[in-house]
């Protein structure tokens, strides 16, 4: 293969940052992988920092944020290390507008729907497409577009290796209007054919598995993450074994996908295994779900939260929390499930709370069939709930308040009113919540964490909360938590699920635990 052309620009001064960065590469340190990529100029390749090739010199070395900058300037990504397996890197923080819009355009991009170009992005941002580009080229050196691409050609690369899906599907999954464009963009920038690619995975024995590698930094505490699932998975629909060497996760899931044509919905199974020596997760799927893999990818990432910056995040909470530096804020493969169960779950425990799940999924769920016994069920649809009768509700044991908070939730979701998945407006979103019936700031607040990726979403009136930070006897705990909370900013998620371990084991008793005093239908 020829190298593509590099960028004829100055290499930049060597940094203090860039020398840090060198000594992680040097040491392979997993806790830098997607953090930065690493440009070598003698072979214009780039790669991660924990890529198990040779060191290069440092001279050759350049330094780059994101990968789609080192595309821009010239690289081509490795075939070992594979750059699209590495966890996403968004810093979250207080700083200017223009800062906090740029991470909101590029969580947008991240995801598998947003392949339409900077145009419609910049409309949903409420700002002009020159404006846009213009905070991209300050502050990240390339265009909204330029971006895309690298994420398009990404995609397409995980693919192509990993699984047996035709070149054409490939495109098409990607985001790429025609092969033809597909196979011209990827020899412009990889100066190779999709089928090559494919063919050089095969030659190193790692093509066409049908098992998708996703990485994440450490440290995770992957046994406390699938505990929390396994404790509140309801029969049938998912199924968490937390214990042993390989912690694995495995859930029925339904899927709408959205093309030229109109929506489809697909359904099927994932697993998410975790290798946990190599800091990754195995996942595979039904081949059900091939046509949407990369908004598998997406929420499976979301789902066990395998983009979270346990650096970052330790700098902030380390100190009151020394202990939790690996627990991540489990995340949710549906959104209006999760906001179900955090309904049905207010003011009672989690056991009494999934025996109410397990009524709705055996009286609503739609039966699918799996390699395994234990999964035959899917969650409702939203469509289903929207119509569910009060009479039918109530026989599951579901009390008026919260009948009428689930037939509100499913008919805002179906009627496409409320979008609940990390892609959406945080503050617009809560809102909208708590202008339903028997949805309060607590429900709202658990949704923005678990759902919308919130890392700041903060659960004021939790009781749990109260009494781990030892607040529960004041005239205000709400208000004597919230004024604690304000040193762990942007990372508050993080900090309730650590809290919340520091009482028994990695979760409070309740899924929603209020004050029993309190009126579901004031909340």
């Amino acid at each position: 293969m020829t190298a593509p052309h590099l960028a004829r620009t100055a290499a930049a001064p060597p940094t203090e940052q860039d020398e840090g960065r060198y000594m992680a590469l040097c040491a392979r340190d997993a806790r830098f992988d997607g953090r930065f990529f690493t440009g070598v100029t003698s072979t214009g390749i780039y790669c991660r920092p924990v890529c198990a090739v040779r060191t290069p010199k440092r001279e050759n070395c350049r330094f780059f944020d994101l990968a789609a900058q080192a595309e821009k300037a010239g690289f081509r990504p490795c075939l070992r290390c594979r750059p699209e397996v590495s966890p996403a890197s968004l810093v979250w923080s207080t700083q200017d507008a223009g800062h906090l819009l740029v991470q909101h355009a590029l969580r947008l991009l991240d995801a598998p729907d947003a392949l339409q170009g900077a145009l419609p992005l910049a409309e949903r941002l409420g700002v002009s497409d020159r404006h846009l580009r213009r905070l991209f080229e300050a502050q990240l050196g390339l265009s909204p577009l330029q971006y895309l691409q690298t994420r398009r050609l990404l995609t397409a690369k995980q693919l192509l290796t990993d699984t047996p899906l035709p070149v054409t599907e490939v495109a098409l999954a990607s985001g790429f209007g025609s092969v033809r464009r597909f196979n011209a963009a990827f020899a412009q920038h990889y100066g190779l054919s999709p089928t090559a690619l494919r063919r050089s995975g095969a030659v190193a024995g790692e093509g066409a598995t049908g098992t998708l590698r996703l990485a994440y930094r450490p440290p995770l505490d992957a046994h406390a993450l699938l505990a929390f699932f396994a404790k509140r998975q309801f029969a049938g629909v998912e199924w968490a074994q937390a214990d042993g060497a390989a912690p694995c996760l495995r859930r029925t899931v339904r899927l709408t996908v959205h093309e030229a044509a109109g929506s489809r919905v697909l359904t099927g199974w994932v697993q998410a295994q975790f290798d946990l020596p190599r800091h990754q997760v195995l996942l595979q799927t039904s081949d059900s779900l091939y046509p949407a893999l990369p908004a598998v990818i997406r929420r499976v990432r979301g789902l066990l939260d395998l983009d979270a910056d346990p650096g970052a995040i330790n700098a902030v909470l380390h100190g009151d929390f020394p202990h939790g530096d690996g627990l991540r804020v489990p995340g949710a493969w549906d959104g209006l499930e999760l906001a179900v169960r955090a309904v049905l779950g207010q003011q009672i425990t989690v056991a009494a709370a999934r025996t109410l799940g397990q009524r709705l999924v055996e009286r609503f769920g739609e039966p699918i069939d799996t390699p395994w016994p234990e999964l035959q069920r899917l969650f409702p649809a939203a469509a289903v709930l929207a119509r569910a009768e009060g009479e039918a509700l109530g026989q599951l044991g579901i009390v008026r308040q919260r009948q009428a908070a689930i037939v509100a939730l499913a008919r805002a979701v179906d009627e496409g009113r409320l979008v609940l998945d990390g892609s959406a407006d945080v503050p617009a979103t809560t809102q909208a919540l708590r202008a339903l019936p028997g949805i309060g700031d607590w429900t709202a607040q658990y949704i923005a964490m678990r759902v919308l990726r919130w890392p700041d979403a903060f659960v004021a009136g939790d009781v749990a909360l109260h009494k781990a930070l030892g607040v529960q006897g004041q005239k205000q705990p709400a208000k004597a938590a919230t004024e604690a909370s304000v040193r762990w900013q942007p990372w508050r998620s993080y900090a309730v699920v650590r809290a919340w371990a520091t009482l028994e084991g990695t979760a409070p008793a309740s899924e929603h635990p209020q004050p029993a005093s309190k009126s579901l239908s004031n909340q």
